[in-house]
């Protein structure tokens, strides 16, 4: 009888703050490498050198701003700051509406990390259709917005 009280118990708070912090402390140095990555690109690389990238074919500019966005992953904020910054540039919305997206929902840089935390599997689906779906919403966004203008 006794055996059974014990598999019947119900996890306490100090238990789960202490496999909580554990689980964190194993992560740490990899979460800390990907900040570091993810700040090393947001101050090399400038809005100039990305407007330098995209030459007006929708297709392409398309598919250009949502392989940079994954490859820069950062802070939706100043991924609207940037997306502005590209669009006074005259880069076309096919661009800059997947580079957001791609930026926000996508992560290269993360990889290593969603996939500890989450699995292969799961990061790999959830990834593809990201990328899928932003490439639609980028095009979808864009004819949105040349009607409405």
């Amino acid at each position: 009888m006794e055996k059974n009280k014990k598999k019947n118990r119900q996890p306490t708070l100090a238990g789960s703050l202490k496999k909580s912090a554990t689980s964190f402390l194993a992560m740490a140095p990899l979460l800390l490498g990907v900040i570091a990555l993810v700040g090393l690109f947001q101050t090399q690389v400038t809005p100039k050198m990305l407007a330098s990238l995209f030459r007006g074919n929708p297709f392409a500019d398309t598919m250009l701003g949502t392989l940079i966005g994954a490859s820069a992953a950062g802070n939706p904020v100043v991924s609207y700051v940037l997306g502005g910054e590209l669009l006074a540039r005259g880069i076309s919305y096919y661009a800059v509406s997947a580079f957001i997206l791609s930026w926000v929902t996508l992560g290269f840089i993360q990889l290593p990390a969603e996939i500890e935390i989450f699995g292969l599997r799961f990061t790999a689906l959830r990834n593809l259709l990201a990328f899928i779906f932003t490439l639609l919403i980028a095009v979808a966004t864009t004819q949105t917005i040349q009607v409405l203008l």
